[in-house]
């Protein structure tokens, strides 16, 4: 964990939002990408704050004080980068739905997956923590995205988890689902019997990065077949 993390941790710990809001800014133009500053300053901060509240080093109160200013930082950074990209199009671009499975509250990190595809020019819907099924079934088929993202971060969940799997690739349109969160990027292999081999697991940022350069190459080839 570098220095800049550590300072927005105390930041965010503190709820000051504009200080933080102002070291995300510095950081933005320093490093390469909304994905870098995730990687690098952002995301080691809240999971630092994690720990932090696992081993009752802070209260819940800190905690939520922590996720609230984080979540404060990322909408102002997402509607920074979507002023910069005013004439892009989207309405023709794929399209993303990120959700939390019923009960999961950690909402952020997968909010950070949402801003990436984003900035990759995709078209995106957030809907946020604790959506159960049936609601996120009727998104779905509402909207036919390419692309269903879930968040997974407390093990008791998994067999809940493998209904979302299950019930979201069988929809006629197809959907790739993809799940991360800390149980995926902590223990990647323990949850492959809640996916079928279609479900991608993003264990890591540029783990996504790489499957998202994957897929604009090939929507490129068959673009120019």
């Amino acid at each position: 964990m570098n220095k800049r993390s550590e300072y927005l941790t105390e930041l965010l710990l503190k709820g000051n939002e504009e200080k933080a809001w102002e070291l995300v800014l510095d950081e933005h133009e320093q490093l390469n990408g909304c994905l870098m500053l995730f990687q690098e300053l952002i995301s080691p901060a809240m999971v630092r704050i994690g720990d932090l509240w696992e081993t009752d080093a802070i209260t819940v109160a800190d905690e939520h004080l922590a996720t609230m200013t984080c979540d404060y930082v990322l909408s102002r950074y997402q509607h920074m980068l979507k002023k910069e990209k005013k004439d892009h199009v989207y309405d023709e671009q794929p399209r993303a739905l990120f959700l939390c499975i019923e009960d999961e509250q950690h909402y952020l990190g997968l909010k950070m997956i949402s801003i990436i595809f984003e900035d990759y020019g995709w078209n995106t819907k957030f809907l946020g923590a604790n959506l159960p099924l049936e609601y996120a079934m009727l998104a779905s088929e509402k909207w036919e995205p390419e692309v269903i993202g879930l968040s997974f971060s407390m093990a008791h969940y998994a067999p809940r988890l493998s209904e979302y799997v299950e019930k979201m690739e069988a929809q006629t349109h197809q959907p790739q689902v993809m799940i991360g969160g800390r149980m995926i990027a902590q223990y990647p292999h323990n949850y492959e019997h809640c996916c079928s081999k279609d479900t991608k697991l993003i264990s890591t940022l540029g783990h996504l990065s790489d499957w998202l350069a994957s897929y604009e190459e090939g929507a490129k080839s068959i673009v120019k077949h």
